[in-house]
Order: C-alpha cells, then structure tokens, then sequence
C-alpha cells in the first residue's frame, strides 16, 4: 500500500510541475485567406481543445510533449498534424474546401449544431448556404425569415417588419452586424430583410444564456458578421431574380495583405410601374462594404459599412423613406499569445422620412449613436479562457420634426424636443472547464445609462404624467403644470444595474448534456409601438425621469443530445422569463407626433415561458430539422393606487407575439449532383387581436363596440403553409470559371389565404357591419439565376 501512495505521490508532482506552453495562431480558408469562425482545434490524446472566435484567432495552453492537433471544420479538409511542444509556438492554419462535399456546405446543418460540451445553449447559427437553401417569397435569400423556422423565434406575420423571440417585443432584440447596432432590420415593411446573404459570413442568434458582454436588450442577440474579402484572388457572385439582384465584387488590394469587399442589392419592380400608367413607386437599396488590412502577425485593420435606404410612394403626394447607416472602423491587436484585442469604433443612424404632399408638409425623424468599444479575449490555460471589455454608447434621439412642404399648406412647423442619453457598460465573462463533465460559464455586466439634458422637459404635478380619471373610470394624460431647462452635460436621471450571467454543461456521456443558464438583461431604450409589428414611423425613447429601463431574469433548462456519431441531433429547452417594466399604453393612446409621450404610458409587467424541442438530421442526402415551441407570452399593468383599475383589469392579458403553439419543418433532399429540392412547412397559433362585442346605430350606420377591458382577447385564424424550391446547379467546366445555378421556388403552395388581420367594417351593399379579412399573399412563383466567378 505504501509503494501505491509513493508512486501516486511522485505522478503528483510530475502531474503538477510539468511545463506548459501555448499553441495560438489563426486558422484561414485557403482559398480566399478568410478568417474562420468556430473552427475546432482538437487534441485527441489529452481530451481538449478550443475554437476560433469572431476573427479566426485561437489560443490554448497544454502540457509539453508531443501530440497530435486535428483541426476541423464543417465543408472543409481536416487537417491531422503532430506538433512537438517544448516552447510556445504560433501555429497558422489554411483549410481547404473539400471538392467531394462542398454540397454539403449547402445541405448539412451539423455547422449549427451546438457543442454537446459547452456551457452556452439557446443558441443557434447559421450559415449563408443554409439561409441560401431555405424557400422564402419572391426568391429572395433572407436571414431574418430564416431565423423565423427555429424553436422560440416566430415573426407578426406575412408583411410584417421584425421578429419576436421567446415571447418577447421586437424592440427587444439587439441586432448587430460586425458590432454595429442595426435599428430596423427590414426592407419595404418586412417583405425583406437588410442583410445580403452573399456578403454574409457568420450569423449567431442567442435566445437565452447570452454571454455577458452583450446587453442593451432583453430578448436575444442576433450577431451577424460580413465576409472580409477574398485576399488571393479577384472574385464575383451575383444573382439575378423577378423582384431584385444582387452583386458582389472582392478581392486583393494587395495579395494576402489588403483586400477589399463591396456589395451591391435593388429591387426593381418599381421600373415597370409606368409601363401600367402607374405613378406608384416601392423600391430599396443596400450598399455593403469592408476593406481589411493585415498589418502583421500582430495587427489587423478593418473598415466595414453598411447603406440601405427605402423608398414607397403613392404618385408625388404621399412618400415615405427610412434607412440604415452604419460604418465600423476596428483594430485587432495581439499583445500575446494568450491575450487577444479588438478597439472598435462605430457609428450607426436609422432615419424615417414622410411626405405628405396632399396636406402639405415633410415629416423626419430618426436616432443615432456612437460606440466605443474595447474587447479582449485571455486565454489563461485549457481550463479558463476569459472575456472581458468596456464599451460607451452615446445617442441622439430625434422623435420628430414637421416641415411646410409649401408657403399655402397652412401647417406651422414644430420641432419635437431631442433627446440624448449616454450608455457605460463593463464586463468580465469566464469559460471555466471544472472537469470533463462539468464546464461552468458564468460573469457580470455593469451598465450605467444617464439621460443627459435637453432643451426643456416637462414637469407635472406630483411628478404624475398620467392620471385616472374616477369620474369617467379611464386614464388621462396629464397637463403640464411647467417646464425644466437642462444644458447638455446635465443628468436628467441616471441607471446602473449589475447583470449576472451563469450557465453550466454537465455531461451525461460523450453524446448527451444537461445544461442550465440563467441571465439578468438591462433595456434602456424604448421603441414607442401600439401596433402588433413595428413600423418604421414607431419611435425610440430613452429612460428618464419618467420611464424605467426595463428588466428581464431569464431561467432555461436543456437536454441536449448527439445520436449517431452526429448524423441526428435533439436539443429540447424549457425557459422562464420575468419582466419588470414593460412600457403599457392607455386607451386611446396618440404615439404619433407626441411631445408628452410620458403621457400615455404605465409601467407594468411581462412573462413568457416555453418548452422547445429542435431535432435535426444533419447529414446524408436528406437533411433538415423540426422545430416545435409551446409557450405563452403575457403582460400585466396593475393599478397604482387602490382605485385604479390598471391595464385590462389589471388580469394578464396575452401579448399581440403570444403564439402558443409554432411547429416549423424544413427538408433539403439531394437528387443527384445537379438537383436539390428544399422545402419548409409553417404552423402557427393565430395572433392575439380583439374583436366587437357588440354594435350600436346612429342615423342608420352600424357602430362596432370593442371592451377596452378585454385586451387581445381573441386570435386570428392560426397560421399555415407549404414553401419549395428546387436548385439546378450544372456541371462546372473545368476550363471555366463562371458557376451558375437556377433556383425555382413556389411559396405558399397551396395558396392558403393567411389572415393579416380582420376588420370590421360596413358592407354597402347590406349595409351591415362585417369582418374583412387582409391577406398579403397567396401562391407566388419565383426564379433567381445565381453566378459566381
């Protein structure tokens, strides 16, 4: 027994003084130099690993000796090396596309699966060949629809801007492309998204578990990069279709050192309006942008920009513009092989432009802010990697201004009052592998938001802006009884909250883990919407003295589980969330033009909680995945005072996202080396809307009555349908190098009517009030030719 403590005691010692050294480096594609996200460096006899980040950089560090390192990544060759470790080494990789399965680059989705291992759940990604593959109306590729088909994330319908995730509002969803906040993230109202799919690299959505150096939102973050540009050789990929084409040009400024990135999107149907003696225009526009310069091993250069605009008008009298701007300027700096850097600096403006014409005046409105930002990633050893940073937003809110389009409109001008707010937040993330089951990820955001001084704000008696009326049992706004003059650096209000972030991964076996998240999220800006999706007339609001910053705990439970060496996947989630002071709106509430917005709003509360279960086939001919999500989505507004009724009765009432059951399929299936079918069936819960209870005349017309105290008390018909699409991909000559291939697409097959909404209005003929059902579309055919070259 003696000699087995002494030889345990000596292996202690060597166990524990053996020398370790660090393997970093950046893992590329081969063919274009890009950096690679999320590639696996494995080291088999050891039983570890890392993955690449955001920029393709890794760092690990590993006892000395010799080992054998497996790099790895969906679509490309692996590459199964021996490195000999007495000494820290920098160790760069070039993957390169695997010929015999670059059809599966398309089909599979095990690149989205997550790690049975990792700690980090609710999260899903997506690549630009997966988004590409999925049916979606008019042919056009969209991210925003492709998220759509997951566990947890539905949308308000056909024609509708946004997307809601696990319950929550769609202002509620920090949308981020190369870290550049993006507002509004559709094109004409919803029928398109922003994002070009071609110049799309990466796309991660967190639902739940989000890492701490995230915030400003409460529901999800989805973080959306742009491809670097194609260091080695000229390249071009465009795509011709009914509605709108699409061209991107890349290449090396200088070979392997700069390269450049523009991408170009329009629809055009617009053009063909005169043909009809149509006067009407709905047209859009997106510019993407990114030059990248590899200093050194050590530091890289990135310029990244985005420019979209819309544009609908009804001939010359009614015209509506809004768009994006965002443009990043980012610094990578290594300082060592452990610790990694990135200084961004961005810039991001959303505008909404209205002309009315016909009544004689222009409407602006928009919000911008500025972020400093300053990320590092330490990789302190194998077992503990941290993230830590700082970042400062400063915003200019302007809710509105109204401008004489003409001397005889009779409209006076005014200028809403703007506002500005400036938003401090500090972070420290740990990734902590307690043992070869148990890997823990846990940390803390710090935010700090001050409402910073404006012209004037208005001041009510008993700091009271909305009162409730006994007598007429209703709420009312206020009267100003004065007004308060701040100057600039003045702090109206001020917020700081600590955010807890925990989540841990416990493995069961090889293939199977439980997981466990909880997440404490601060929102500090409001967009102002009483309609079911936003529009681009709704209107951002900080936190002041009238509004609190919303807060949001969330709790999620999962199973997760690999089957079949990876072939079939089942990730099943069960989530809670709590939040405290979700903006309500009184009845009869005027969000339009309103200087005394605080006038109209009560703070109340929400919940959400659901059960998802994804399983998914990730390889073979066939691939696709089902998604399913139970769940409800309610809100509560009680009564201030023992007299007051509150929102609804002060009852939980269902929110206009409440969807309570949403089932999603999609199918690809390989017919040979020229054909793939795809398809994706939709099934929905109705959306939450209200309906008359009654009706009453006066002079012969019929008056529908709705109860103000039965809010989203009925749902419209639940939501179906059937999408396909068929790719046509011909055999590449070898002595060419144009790639061309057809996509032919048919959605909504059967040509279901889905209801946009009902409305109650008199029929002329029976002069009887009757329920008139929108839809926004039926069967709708479409054709893309895409080329690469």
């Amino acid at each position: 027994m003696k000699k087995i403590y002494i030889l345990f005691f000596l292996w202690s010692i060597t166990a524990f003084s053996q020398e370790k050294y660090t393997v970093s480096g950046t893992v590329y594609d081969n063919s274009s130099n890009e950096t690679l996200i999320g590639v696996s460096i494995y080291f088999p006899e050891i039983n570890t690993g890392t993955t690449t980040n955001e920029y393709g950089f890794y760092s690990i560090t590993i006892p000395e000796g010799t080992y054998k390192v497996q790099v790895s990544y969906l679509g490309f060759t692996t590459i199964l090396e021996d490195i000999e470790l007495t000494e820290k080494i920098t160790k760069n990789f070039k993957l390169k596309e695997e010929a015999e399965s670059l059809d599966e680059i398309v089909i599979a989705t095990d690149i989205e699966k997550l790690n049975v291992k990792s700690p980090q759940m609710s999260v899903n990604k997506l690549t630009s060949a997966t988004i590409k593959q999925i049916p979606v109306v008019l042919g056009e590729a969209d991210i925003i629809k492709s998220i759509i088909l997951l566990p947890g994330v539905t949308s308000a319908g056909e024609g509708a801007s946004g997307f809601n995730v696990r319950g929550g509002a769609a202002d509620q969803n920090l949308i981020l492309l190369d870290e550049a906040v993006v507002f509004n993230s559709s094109h004409l109202f919803g029928f398109f998204s922003v994002f070009n799919p071609d110049v799309i690299k990466d796309v991660k959505l967190y639902k739940g578990g989000i890492p701490a150096k995230y915030g400003g939102r409460l529901s999800s973050v989805l973080d959306i990069y742009q491809k670097e540009g194609n260091s080695k050789d000229f390249n071009v990929t465009g795509g011709i279709g009914l509605i709108s084409s699409r061209l991107l040009i890349e290449g090396p400024i200088k070979e392997e050192k700069i390269s450049f990135l523009i991408g170009g999107r329009s629809s055009y149907a617009h053009l063909f309006l005169p043909l009809f003696d149509n006067d009407n225009k709905a047209y859009f526009y997106d510019l993407n942008t990114k030059i990248n310069y590899r200093i050194d091993d050590r530091n890289n250069v990135f310029f990244s920009g985005y420019f979209g605009e819309d544009v609908f008008g009804i001939q010359s009298s009614f015209i509506n513009t809004y768009g994006n701007q965002v443009a990043n300027l980012r610094w990578n700096h290594l300082f060592s092989d452990k610790l990694f850097s990135n200084l961004s600096l961005i810039y991001s403006d959303y505008f909404y432009s209205l002309t009315l014409d016909f009544v004689g005046f222009e409407w602006d409105s928009g919000i911008t802010n500025y972020n400093l930002k300053y990320d590092f990633n330490h990789y302190l050893s194998d077992k503990i990697k941290l993230s830590y940073g700082i970042n400062n937003i400063y915003t200019k809110f302007n809710p509105g201004e109204i401008i004489p389009s003409r001397d005889d409109s009779g409209i006076v001008a005014e200028k809403l009052i703007d506002k500005y707010a400036n938003e401090f937040g500090a972070y420290i993330d740990a990734e902590h592998k307690i043992n070869n089951k148990l890997t823990l990820q846990y940390g803390m955001r710090f935010s700090n938001f001050t409402r910073l001084g404006q012209d004037e704000l208005n001041v009510y008696a008993n700091d009271n802006p909305v009162i409730y009326n006994e007598e007429f049992k209703k709420y009312e706004s206020a009267e100003a009884i004065g007004t308060e003059s701040f100057k600039r650096s003045d702090a109206i209000a001020s917020f700081s909250n600590f955010e807890p972030r925990f989540s841990l991964s416990y493995l069961l076996n090889d293939e199977t883990s439980l997981k466990m998240s909880y997440n404490r999220m601060v929102q500090y800006l409001h967009l102002l919407s009483n309609t079911a999706s936003p529009t681009p007339l709704d209107i951002w609001t900080p936190s002041g003295k009238y509004v609190q910053p919303q807060l949001l705990d969330q709790f999620a439970v999962g199973y997760f589980k690999s089957i079949k060496d990876g072939d079939y996947s089942l990730e099943t989630e069960a989530f809670y969330k709590d939040i405290q002071n979700r903006i309500d709106y009184i009845n009869g509430a005027n969000l339009v033009a309103n200087n005394e917005i605080e006038t109209v709003i009560l703070n109340g509360k929400a919940r959400a909680y659901g059960l998802e279960v994804l399983f998914k086939k990730n390889k073979g001919d066939f691939t696709g995945w089902l998604a399913y999500t139970l769940s409800r989505s309610e809100q509560q507004t009680l009564g201030r005072t023992a007299i007051e009724p509150g929102i609804n009765n002060g009852e939980w009432y269902s929110t206009p996202f409440d969807k309570t059951h949403d089932i999603s399929i999609n199918a690809s299936y390989k017919i040979s080396k020229k054909w793939t079918l795809n398809s994706n069936f939709l099934l929905q819960t109705g959306q939450p809307t209200n309906y008359p209870v009654g009706q009453y005349e006066v002079q012969g017309i019929n008056v529908p009555i709705y109860d103000d105290n039965r809010r989203n008390a009925d749902r419209l018909p639940a939501y179906h349908r059937l999408d396909i699409s068929a790719t046509l991909t011909p055999d590449k000559n070898k002595n060419r190098k144009w790639q061309g291939e057809w996509v032919f697409g048919i959605y909504n097959v059967y040509g279901r009517q889905n209801a946009a909404s009902i409305n109650f209005s008199r029929n002329p003929e029976t002069m009887r009030n009757e329920a008139v059902q929108t839809s926004i579309f039926g069967l709708v055919p479409s054709v893309t030719y895409n080329f690469n070259f």
